[in-house]
């Protein structure tokens, strides 16, 4: 009798791995291992940069004197001082900084739907949800506007050796320097956006299913917490996007 009791005692003891591993469900433990092999890819193409950033020389002189040329690498202060509506206004990283804060932001909005969902306030899940999907919406538009300023470029263009003069930038050229700055900046931005906008399309569905009483039925919203995994994430590695890029 004292045999099986303790058996019994064991069996509770066990780690349930197949169940529920740690007392954390099946979809929330896959949701971090994808978004762990996620960060392998995104530590990949920020060390790349790194590397391929310090082979180049950096401008001798004053960052307010910079001259693009395709020698050194570019000060990303002088690259990105472009604000919207405001032609003409040199802004360093002002515009790159309200799109940070736009993300920000919407993170905060989404700790609240997830708070509001463990206290199964579903008209409360709703509001902080669309807050949250503005928050991604604000910030694709921006980026997109700063992609389209980036590959149009300035009014003086740059003048290389042979006397060519290029506008803008693409995968083959780049007024504001090397082209590997350029092509760094569409894939690693372009990547990160790709992530936002999936992003935000998970949360429209999260808030059409809350809409709709789905999770108020299952008796949880689990789900909201764990497309909230997915979007703290991208944030998360937005933060590091703009240090490494925009500041460094």
């Amino acid at each position: 009798m004292a045999s099986a009791n303790t058996s019994t005692t064991a069996e509770h003891l066990i780690w349930k791995g197949g169940v529920q591993p740690m007392k954390v469900g099946y979809g929330k433990l896959m949701m971090w291992i994808f978004l762990l092999s996620d960060t392998f890819t995104f530590s990949a193409l920020l060390i790349s940069y790194g590397l391929v950033r310090y082979s180049f020389p950096t401008f001798e002189g004053l960052r307010k004197n910079f001259e693009a040329s395709n020698t050194w690498w570019p000060v990303p202060e002088r690259v990105f001082e472009a604000v919207p509506f405001l032609h003409g206004v040199h802004a360093p990283l002002v515009f790159v900084g309200i799109m940070t804060f736009i993300l920000i932001m919407s993170s905060v909005t989404m700790v609240l739907a997830v708070e509001a969902g463990h206290r199964r306030d579903k008209a409360d899940v709703e509001k902080y949800m669309l807050w949250t999907i503005l928050g991604g919406f604000a910030f694709l538009s921006s980026q997109a506007w700063e992609w389209g300023h980036f590959i149009h470029g300035t009014e003086h263009g740059l003048t290389l050796a042979d006397g060519t003069k290029i506008f803008g930038a693409n995968l083959v050229q780049n007024e504001y320097g090397p082209a590997a700055f350029a092509d760094f900046f569409f894939f690693i931005t372009g990547f990160h956006g790709t992530h936002v906008f999936s992003g935000v399309v998970l949360n429209i569905l999260i808030f059409y299913n809350t809409a709709n009483g789905v999770y108020e039925k299952r008796g949880h919203y689990d789900m909201v917490e764990k497309v909230g995994l997915y979007w703290h994430f991208v944030d998360l590695v937005w933060v590091f996007v703009f240090t490494f890029f925009y500041l460094v």
